[in-house]
């Protein structure tokens, strides 16, 4: 059996246990401070009954670029448990391990993001020791899958809202933990075009929710909270660009209507339930359509928000698999859809490879070996995190 390794690490093992257990330099020169006064310069103000919450740069970002967590609680915790994916600020070294990351992919499916991990890793020209293989750094949670191949992070997401709502608040702590710099999140999926025929790749210029509002709604202690769902505006422009006319398929911009359901939310007559008629459902359509919604799907709103609040720079890109104003249905043949699933890869994968290319680190030697801080605490994680019933 061929030893497990997650990318580029500094051991061939699963484990290796970290004496030193200090902060970085740049902690120790004073960069990080307490957080309990992030929230002073947040601009709140109230709006149809619900309180929307805008972020200040200042509230999420230390001097040197590593994250800024918007909870003063963390950094009272003895160790901070990230359930879900099976790690912990206590039982392992989350800065060796992810200190270097600087892309976190994410996709929907275990098997899509394991797929792109190899694909990320062929095209920066990563190599594994010899008698290595990547590993999912989450299997002991059951719920996330995630491979780490030099500084790309790849994740699945599961599907719908609350799924990549549970995952970012974790990822998120993760960066900081790490003490990530300037991290940029990809959500890399599939959708139903509006007037797009499958096929098309469609980078997200901003997301909405089933009335076209730029927000996502959460109850937070009974109140409803606001909060913007913005992507980065430069960071869709710079992928846009790196679409090649040589590609044959076309590949748009425009807004993205995410739904928290896929059948009824999404206007579809082919559910258990439908009590709408398919006239009703067309004029539905059009309007979004004419509204400037060219896709449809069921993270972007969760994605774009919490990333924004956390200051984060993200996009969305997705492929469409039917045109909805001509079906419901997702009728293309299997092989067809891989390809078209491909497609939203390609275009992150140019993205990233031009980055270090212009950084000069194609083929980093970095981190990413499970280490273990305390055994015993990576024995618990382990064990809670296996308790998944």
């Amino acid at each position: 059996m061929p030893q497990t390794h997650t990318l580029n690490g500094r051991s061939n093992h699963n484990g290796c246990v970290q004496k030193n257990e200090g902060h970085s330099s740049d902690h120790q020169n004073g960069y990080h401070r307490p957080h309990r006064k992030i929230f002073d310069n947040d601009d709140e103000f109230q709006g149809n009954g619900s309180e929307v919450v805008e972020v200040d740069d200042n509230s999420v970002r230390y001097p040197d670029g590593t994250v800024r967590l918007r909870n003063p609680n963390i950094e009272l915790m003895d160790q901070d448990i990230l359930y879900h994916l099976a790690l912990g600020s206590g039982s392992h070294d989350l800065v060796e391990m992810f200190g270097d990351v600087k892309f976190v992919c994410m996709g929907g499916t275990p098997k899509r993001m394991e797929q792109f991990a190899y694909t990320i890793m062929a095209e920066i020209g990563h190599k594994l020791p010899c008698g290595t293989t990547l590993q999912d750094i989450s299997q002991f949670s059951y719920r996330y899958s995630m491979y780490k191949v030099g500084p790309v992070l790849s994740i699945s997401h599961g599907m719908g809202i609350p799924s990549v709502g549970i995952l970012l608040h974790e990822v998120i702590k993760l960066m900081y933990h790490a003490k990530v710099r300037d991290p940029v999140f990809f959500r890399i999926g599939t959708c139903g075009g509006i007037g797009y025929e499958g096929g098309t790749v469609v980078i997200s210029e901003e997301a909405v929710d089933g009335a076209l509002k730029n927000v996502l709604e959460l109850t937070v202690l009974g109140k409803n909270i606001q909060r913007p769902a913005k992507l980065d505006k430069r960071l869709a422009r710079e992928l846009k660009a790196l679409s090649d006319p040589e590609d044959p398929y076309d590949t748009v911009t425009g807004k993205t209507m995410c739904t928290y359901d896929f059948y009824e939310g999404q206007g579809r007559l082919d559910g258990a339930f439908c009590d709408f008629t398919e006239t009703d459902k067309m004029e539905y359509l059009e309007s979004i359509h004419k509204a400037g919604v060219v896709n449809i799907e069921m993270e972007s709103l969760a994605f774009a928000a919490l990333t924004h609040h956390a200051g984060i720079k993200a996009a969305v890109i997705c492929v469409t698999l039917l045109d909805r104003l001509k079906g419901d249905q997702v009728l293309a043949p299997k092989e067809v859809l891989d390809e078209w699933q491909q497609r939203p890869t390609k275009l992150v994968c140019r993205y990233i490879k031009r980055y270090l290319q212009m950084k000069g680190r194609l083929s980093l030697d970095g981190h990413g070996s499970i280490c273990v801080k305390s055994p015993r605490r990576f024995k618990l994680v382990q064990q809670e995190s296996e308790t998944y019933d």
